[in-house]
């Protein structure tokens, strides 16, 4: 073989490198665009929800509130979004934000309009069909699928802790770090196990919590009386949910 065809062939292969290296950069800088672009779509169309609805209802107050604390969330991560990822988590916060919009209009009573994209987080949460009410360590709680006087917090669904919280309608926002009945981390815990667990009633969820309950299904929550203290003995399956806060990013 001459020393010119080894040379040519070289030349060839750095030519082929350089031209899928170039490829490789233009196909992730098209990704980036469009990862920024979708993101920008959701931020703005929240924006334009949010100059546009004011509610005098207390559930719809508090779920417009939630729906400007995404907005601003997401505003933040786009401003500092360089990656895919994390405009994906911008788009994220901007949809999660939306979720709260269309709550705010079912509690106004009007077209909570088009379905949005599911959030990521809520990927197998499922949600409330049915009323639910339960003392623990002396305080109520009530959760269900509609707005209420006493059910003005909306969750539009995710994980604390690794474990399923369906979306619905909750008395007090259990999911954040403070809880507003200031029950505690073992109290936190306790709310949860009592709400959501299949052992302690039928709480009625959609599809798409079956799986994802089967989290509670290490404990026995038995019969006992929550809000004296007394629960039946049970293995409560461990985790902490006072710390950290859960009303964010996912």
């Amino acid at each position: 073989m001459s020393v010119l065809l080894i040379i040519g062939i070289v030349i060839v292969a750095l030519l082929v490198i350089v031209l899928a290296r170039r490829n490789g950069a233009a196909s992730q800088q098209t990704r980036l665009e469009d990862a920024r672009a979708e993101a920008q779509r959701w931020y703005e169309r929240l924006g334009g929800q949010l100059m546009n609805l004011h509610g005098d209802d207390a559930a719809a107050r508090q779920a417009l509130s939630d729906a400007g604390e995404r907005y601003n969330a997401a505003g933040g991560q786009l401003q500092q979004a360089n990656t895919v990822r994390q405009y994906e988590l911008a788009r994220e916060s901007a949809l999660e934000g939306l979720q709260y919009v269309r709550a705010a209009r079912v509690a106004m009573g009007i077209d909570p309009g088009p379905e949005l994209p599911a959030l990521a987080a809520a990927q197998g949460a499922g949600q409330l069909t049915k009323e639910r009410e339960v003392s623990v360590q002396g305080h109520h709680y009530k959760a269900g699928p509609q707005p209420g006087p006493d059910t003005p917090y909306y969750y539009p669904g995710g994980r604390v802790q690794g474990r399923p919280v369906p979306s619905g309608w909750y008395s007090t926002p259990v999911w954040k770090t403070a809880l507003g009945a200031g029950a505690g981390a073992l109290g936190g815990l306790l709310i949860f196990d009592a709400l959501f667990s299949p052992g302690f009633g039928d709480m009625g969820y959609a599809d798409g919590y079956q799986d994802a309950a089967q989290d509670f299904g290490g404990g026995d929550m038995g019969n006992g009386d929550m809000s004296g203290g007394d629960t039946g003995g049970g293995d409560w399956g461990g985790g902490d949910f006072g710390g950290g806060d859960f009303g964010g990013d996912f």
